[in-house]
């Protein structure tokens, strides 16, 4: 630690602790590694919009030769929608007639939409709402891949597909699943391992589907670690990462980045240091994503988050509005003094903050609002 460490931070530009600064370099880098990626592989990027939750960077990775943008909720679909994002894929099995017609009426409205499924029923309610609005609603059937959330099994799915392609009002597109850094029917640290394999999966699922007579177009698959080499199996033709627009300290011990490249830090100030080797800070578990858990394999995390300056630092515990660090004794923090952290998991912190400040090249911050934030239908 050295005295520089705490010098003002944006000097000239006041902010209030803690909260959340995103890095522009930083997104218009990582957007481009992966869009070339993508392009280079021959893949369509459709990336998850779950991580910046903004049209705004939806927009930028368009700019940068996305296809399409990725969300979980018919709400999140209607902010990108909103937001002038015209293609969009909600990854999740919409049953709830409320929000099937609300997914109808966004594709009457000129957006193409598609939507997960992944069960007879959760079908014949799509069929129903299809009808009931006067929508033709495109669908992509999700598949189990190893993660054992969502997906029917790979055994059942062209039983499914067949089903499904009976019932009138919806057009089955494609397959898709979300498996992460899974090989072997394990969390792995190998993620082109894991890629691999998720690839290989869904390309043999394709092909058993079209065998049966299921004319499938899309094989889309997913994860910032695994995107890109799962993108290597002929036959994928999608991928759907979201974390790489940001980045954050999993990602980095996935090797997939340095921690340079990671462009979202939370700020926060220290309060208190009530011994030598112990300081708090006014940013808790509502400031941090606590999903990622520290000392978990595969990746072993020390702490709640990168103390940027400082890595012998550990973010040991939170509770809602107090973050306790564990740091040297000889070290020079001082209550007062603002510190830069880099969140385990930057998509779940993300959603805990109304604003983000945006950081340009100049070192100006823009402040704006998170426009998908908390959307939970």
């Amino acid at each position: 630690m050295t005295e520089k460490m705490h010098a003002p931070l944006y000097e000239g530009q006041e902010l209030e602790t803690p909260c959340l600064v995103i890095d522009s370099d930083a997104v218009d880098g990582n957007i481009a590694a992966m869009a070339e990626a993508a392009a280079r592989l021959g893949v369509k990027l459709r990336p998850h919009a779950k991580t910046h939750k903004l049209p705004e960077m939806a927009a930028r990775q368009l700019a940068a030769g996305a296809a399409g943008i990725t969300v979980a909720k018919i709400s999140e679909a209607e902010v990108m929608a909103n937001g002038g994002i015209r293609d969009i894929f909600v990854a999740y099995p919409l049953v709830a007639r409320s929000k099937l017609e609300r997914a109808a009426r966004l594709s009457r409205s000129g957006i193409r939409l598609i939507i997960g499924v992944d069960s007879l029923e959760g079908a014949k309610r799509i069929s129903e709402a299809a009808l009931r609005e006067g929508a033709e609603l495109e669908v992509r059937l999700e598949l189990d891949t190893g993660l054992r959330r969502t997906g029917v099994a790979l055994d059942k799915a062209v039983q499914m597909a067949q089903q499904i392609t009976r019932l009138p009002g919806m057009k089955l597109s494609g397959i898709f699943t979300y498996r992460g850094a899974i090989a072997g029917g394990a969390p792995t640290l190998d993620v082109k391992a894991a890629g691999h394999e998720e690839g290989r999966l869904m390309a043999e699922a394709a092909a058993e589907l079209r065998a049966a007579g299921i004319a499938i177009q899309d094989v889309s698959v997913g994860s910032s670690p695994t995107a890109v080499f799962a993108a290597e199996i002929d036959g994928v033709t999608e991928v759907r990462p979201g974390t790489y627009i940001y980045q954050d300290r999993m990602q980095a011990a996935y090797g997939m980045c340095s921690l340079e490249q990671c462009a979202g830090s939370v700020l926060a100030a220290i309060v208190s240091r009530p011994s030598a080797d112990f300081i708090v800070i006014d940013g808790g578990s509502k400031t941090f994503a606590t999903d990622v858990q520290p000392g978990h394999a595969p990746l072993f995390l020390k702490g709640f988050g990168h103390v940027i300056g400082d890595p012998d630092a550990v973010l040991e515990r939170m509770n809602e509005e107090h973050g306790m660090i564990r740091v040297s004794p000889d070290s020079l923090y001082q209550v007062g003094d603002v510190i830069r952290i880099i969140p385990n998991h930057i998509c779940s912190t993300v959603n805990l903050h109304s604003d983000v400040y945006l950081k340009d090249s100049a070192g100006q911050l823009r402040k704006t609002s998170v426009a998908a934030r908390g959307m939970l239908e």
